[in-house]
């Protein structure tokens, strides 16, 4: 097992934070020029941190502490009325596993996503070479989780399979099937893909109770979050109170 304590950090400069106006933001950030294979990420994931392109970062804000890592516990989760029914409504979708590539598929779908859905973020517009740089990275464990209506590609959740869970990295799916709840349903099926591969969790990256936009992450439970004495604890409204 891979010794952390023997690893790197460093800290990014401040800046201003993408989530909660008037806060500056800075992280910590492993050494980038480690290598990083699937047990030292789980690693990694266990303690918090998360992964945007080949950067593999955990958020450490001077005056602030609001980001809180969140995991799913897979093989305690039994979806609730509202989820059985996203699962029942894309039950006409298959799922394909394949790894990482450009195509013009995957790059018409996710420049309509990000057109469709944060034409307003810091994202758009896209690019091929943005695309790329995000998404398209030489790492074994990353995948692309494939949804699709016969051949039609509808959605894409790019996922990193590691030793002891999944962690969902980004999702993009086609902004006209808004019924379908294509964000919802790609959560879902990554919780029973971790159930079939008997992984312990789903990492799903950070949530800040005062960001409204992240309050679904909380919707899939047993969830566990990390604390701010770097425990994981079994999320409850009085937890964060406390």
């Amino acid at each position: 097992m891979t010794d952390l304590t023997q690893c790197r950090f460093f800290i990014s400069k401040p800046s201003p934070c993408g989530y909660l106006p008037g806060q500056q933001a800075s992280n910590l950030l492993f050494d980038p020029r480690e290598t990083v294979d699937a047990e030292r990420f789980m690693q990694l994931c266990e303690c918090g941190f998360r992964r945007s392109g080949e950067q593999f970062y955990r958020p450490r804000c001077q005056s602030c502490n609001a980001c809180m890592p969140l995991r799913v516990v897979a093989n305690e989760f039994v979806p609730n009325r509202q989820q059985k029914r996203n699962l029942k409504r894309n039950a006409d979708l298959t799922l394909h596993i394949t790894k990482p590539r450009f195509t013009d598929e995957y790059y018409d779908l996710y420049a309509r996503y990000i057109e469709g859905k944060h034409a307003d973020g810091d994202m758009y517009p896209a690019s091929p070479e943005q695309f790329s740089r995000f998404l398209l990275n030489p790492l074994p464990f990353s995948r692309f989780y494939e949804f699709r209506k016969e051949e039609r590609l509808l959605a894409v959740a790019v996922t990193d399979e590691l030793p002891r869970g999944l962690t969902a990295v980004y999702t993009f799916y086609e902004p006209n099937e808004e019924q379908r709840s294509l964000g919802r349903f790609a959560i879902l099926s990554q919780i029973n893909q971790c159930k079939r591969l008997g992984l312990h969790a789903l990492y799903l990256g950070y949530f800040i109770r005062q960001c409204r936009k992240m309050n679904y992450k909380t919707e899939y439970r047993p969830i566990q979050m990390m604390m701010h004495s770097h425990h994981w604890y079994r999320y409850s409204e009085k937890a964060l109170a406390d």
